[in-house]
């Protein structure tokens, strides 16, 4: 991901490999090809890989706290629209106001709290659950004091509570155990129901906020709870999938391993006994010591050829391994990585193998070149003009070009050339470098 060896201190055309060399016509990537899908054009399948990618729960999480606060922002919005179409007086949407946004301030900083603990990362909120609920109450205790004194009517009130137990209802449930919330949330709106009808509150609205509070209520305080849940199944995938990836890892040596034992093993006591036998043959003159040694060097070729025949096996890259290798390393190195896997998973073998170089190749270059790199971005995206995208960027590349004796480049392109790819580099303001590997969606279909 850092300046290669041998690159060019300009960005260069990109460099078509595979048929083209052989004099087959390739169409080149058009400038179109390369933009990657925008936000409108994603698919339900494009946000699941998202999500399930190694940055995945931390874009969850983010998701999940910009949601609390719309839901925040919502009821703000509520008791503005509820202030202006009522006839409740300066004083009294002055005293609505204040108590509402009391009321809108601690349901966030609740939410936030409780979703934490629930996700063990901090202790209950208890002291913020007693705040709310007394904030709420006395919200409550407002609303219908409005309604004995007769500055708002019925109407207003039922539409009062309802909104306001609706937006109660979801924080307790994720800060509290499963029965103690639901004990709280059912009592505090059986209390203000009591109030309101102790207040003047009869009939058909009566039995509109009723009907509103068995509704809302327990639909608000389910889907907080399901919220909360859903973050910490991302979570909990996303330590499972890092948990196969180095038990994947862990494989792989051990098969390499063996590999190398059952190729070598035997073929080294031969080599060791054939030699010692043709040393003792060449001490007593005898011609049977040439023989000895021939053996000795077919056996030798046979497992040079053996060795290779592993290691060929051995050094094809798979792609999400990479990945997790990749991060793993900067991240080491104080770099923070970010990383999207994209339709990683879905593509076949020998276009993982190809992009799973240029992921090791580019890790490589920046943990040499880029001694002052601090952060680093992997995506691996389909684009809208049918072609999969690996991108990799990062800081800290020098200014000027290094030249060099290494293979990076030239390599990458070999591998490339076996699925029709290609392969740019880019040079940024800023110390900022990208190298980008392209391979048409058909071929990798």
């Amino acid at each position: 991901m850092a300046e290669p060896e041998v690159m060019e201190p300009v960005v260069a055309e990109p460099v078509m490999t595979g048929p083209e060399a052989a004099g087959a016509e390739v169409p080149e990537p058009e400038a179109s090809r390369p933009a990657v899908t925008g936000p409108g054009s994603m698919s339900v399948e494009t946000w699941v890989e998202r999500l399930g990618g190694p940055d995945g729960p931390e874009r969850y999480r983010r998701y999940t706290l910009g949601t609390l606060a719309f839901f925040a922002a919502a009821e703000a919005a509520l008791w503005a629209f509820w202030i202006k179409t009522s006839d409740a007086g300066t004083l009294a949407s002055a005293l609505v106001a204040t108590v509402g946004a009391t009321h809108v301030g601690v349901q966030l900083l609740l939410s936030r709290a409780a979703l934490r603990r629930y996700l063990g990362a901090g202790p209950r909120p208890v002291g913020l659950v007693a705040l709310y609920v007394a904030v709420t109450v006395a919200m409550a205790a407002v609303g219908c004091a409005l309604l004995a004194a007769g500055r708002i009517g019925e109407r207003d009130l039922a539409s009062y509570l309802i909104w306001l137990m609706m937006f109660y209802a979801g924080p307790p449930m994720l800060a509290l155990p499963r029965r103690a919330g639901v004990a709280l949330v059912g009592v505090v709106p059986t209390v203000a129901l009591g109030a309101a009808v102790a207040s003047g509150l009869s009939g058909e609205l009566l039995g509109l906020a009723v009907g509103g509070f068995l509704l809302m209520v327990p639909f608000m305080a389910t889907a907080m709870r399901v919220t909360g849940w859903s973050v910490r199944l991302i979570e909990e995938l996303a330590k499972a999938r890092a948990t196969q990836a180095r038990l994947a890892v862990a494989e792989e040596r051990l098969r390499f391993g063996r590999d190398l034992h059952d190729v070598l093993g035997r073929n080294l006591a031969v080599v060791a006994l054939k030699s010692e036998l043709a040393v003792q043959l060449a001490r007593r003159g005898r011609e049977e010591a040439v023989a000895q040694m021939e053996e000795v060097q077919h056996i030798a070729q046979e497992s040079q050829r053996e060795i290779r025949a592993v290691v060929r096996g051995y050094r094809t890259a798979d792609l999400l391994a990479e990945l997790a290798g990749a991060r793993s390393v900067l991240e080491a190195a104080g770099i923070d990585c970010r990383i999207e896997n994209g339709p990683a998973a879905r593509l076949p073998v020998p276009t993982q193998a190809a992009l799973g170089w240029v992921v090791r190749e580019g890790t490589t270059n920046m943990l040499r070149h880029a001694q002052g790199g601090s952060r680093c971005e992997v995506s691996v995206r389909a684009t809208v003009s049918g072609w999969v995208a690996l991108v990799m960027e990062n800081d800290g590349a020098g200014t000027a070009p290094r030249h060099g004796t290494g293979s990076g480049l030239p390599g990458l392109r070999e591998r490339l050339a076996e699925v029709d790819g290609t392969l740019t580099t880019e040079r940024r303001p800023g110390g900022i470098f990208r190298l980008t590997a392209r391979i048409p969606w058909e071929t990798a279909e």
